[in-house]
């Protein structure tokens, strides 16, 4: 079994993997940005770390063609 994971998401989805690894007695790690900080993801990990400044995309990309 893992110790500890890097759950390398966020949003709901991390949120989601995070309870379930605390239900298995597996420690959570997230990774965000400066944009992310006061996300739920990040609170909610048992370790978070700041990987530096970052902006948010729009859901949309421009096209690029």
């Amino acid at each position: 079994m893992f110790a500890k994971v890097l759950v390398a998401n966020r949003g709901e989805i991390a949120v989601r993997v995070m309870r379930a690894l605390d239900e298995l007695g597996i420690a959570s790690v997230a990774v965000y940005s400066e944009a992310d900080r006061d996300a739920l993801h990040v609170r909610r990990a048992g370790e978070a770390y700041l990987l530096g400044p970052g902006r948010r995309r729009s859901p949309i990309s421009p096209s690029t063609g």
